[in-house]
């Protein structure tokens, strides 16, 4: 997507001390052999004291989020998890608000920037191996329970793998959900340039049929995964209930706006995958748009963008506001871990 550079050269934006806050941040880097280098990640956790009060991931179109840059963890008791996965294209500030939302509520959150498919980082061939995103989920746990700060403080009774289109796809697989190359490939050739993720592909030179059939359709399920969010995902065209039959987590499914409003690529009702989830709480939030899940804007975001000739991501539909949509999303995925 073309926004893709343009937030790219905004993110580089520095960052300046502003009010206090009970949120605390750290870099949470960690080996994949996988991708044969390092996961850039951040993780964000109840914090009143240490560290250093900066505005986090605030660029000239979005606004950020305060946090206490390696503040000290709050004492108490065992917390939630949530690992979280951006989309195409995106990175960790891309959900900054969310992970700021629900630490503060009281949850230990990753925010993984995943390698290939990130805004830094973006090879759309290495970038569509999807089951790399669900590897690097993986490894952030393994981090996570191995680190001496952070390891006796979780909740395994609450581990949720949660994430943002192709990122809801990512928590799903996480989950327990298997792919079907065969439906996606299917889809993209009955909508053609209706669905802006396959025209995307086409652009791009890939075709689903050069992908590995095995690997796309296998189990990327952890055991430790209690919970699963996923808002707007992709990829889940085609499937049958034997495609969900290892989904045993508790699962919030968020859909974002109707009609013309709704996203082809992402749309779970069209593509019949909801149907076949009985158990699955699911919350549609009207009016809104896909890109209404990215950050709050700034009063001259939506002219940056309109001179840049970039996608018009800060313009949401008629009567939707963000930070109403924001709350309700982050309040559905709060309700489902108790917090």
């Amino acid at each position: 997507m073309k926004h893709l550079a343009l937030l790219a050269a905004l993110s580089l934006a520095p960052t300046h001390a502003f009010a206090e806050t009970s949120i605390g941040m750290a870099d949470f880097t960690y080996d994949a052999a996988h991708h044969g280098k390092p996961v850039s990640s951040v993780i964000w956790y109840p914090s009143n004291d240490g560290g250093t009060v900066i505005r986090a991931a605030e660029n000239a179109v979005f606004y950020g989020v305060d946090a206490r840059q390696d503040g000290l963890l709050s004492d108490g008791g065992k917390l939630p998890v949530v690992v979280l996965s951006h989309g195409l294209g995106g990175n960790w500030r891309s959900l900054a608000w969310l992970a700021e939302d629900l630490a503060g509520q009281g949850a230990l959150v990753i925010s993984i920037n995943h390698p290939a498919s990130s805004t830094f980082d973006f090879d759309m061939a290495e970038g569509l191996k999807h089951w790399t995103r669900a590897r690097d989920m993986s490894r952030a746990l393994d981090k996570l329970m191995d680190d001496p700060t952070f390891s006796g403080r979780i909740d395994t009774s609450r581990i949720m793998a949660a994430g943002f289109s192709y990122g809801g796809w990512t928590a799903l697989s996480l989950g327990g959900v298997k792919g079907n190359l065969a439906g996606e490939a299917a889809e993209c050739e009955a909508q053609g340039e209706a669905s802006t993720h396959c025209s995307d592909l086409k652009k791009a030179g890939i075709s689903f049929g050069d992908l590995d059939a095995d690997m796309w359709n296998a189990s990327y399920k952890d055991q430790r995964i209690t919970h699963v969010a996923a808002i707007d995902p992709a990829l889940h065209h085609g499937f049958t209930k034997a495609n969900v039959a290892d989904l045993t987590a508790d699962t919030l499914m968020i859909g974002l706006g109707e009609g013309k409003d709704r996203l082809v690529a992402t749309d779970f009702d069209a593509s019949g995958f909801v149907e076949i989830l009985p158990d699955a709480k699911v919350v549609r939030i009207v009016p809104a748009y896909h890109f209404s899940l990215l950050p709050l804007c700034k009063p001259a975001g939506a002219a940056i963008l309109k001179e840049e000739n970039d996608d018009p991501v800060c313009t949401d539909p008629a009567g939707a506001k963000r930070a109403d949509i924001h709350a309700e999303v982050a309040s559905a995925i709060s309700t489902q871990l108790g917090l």
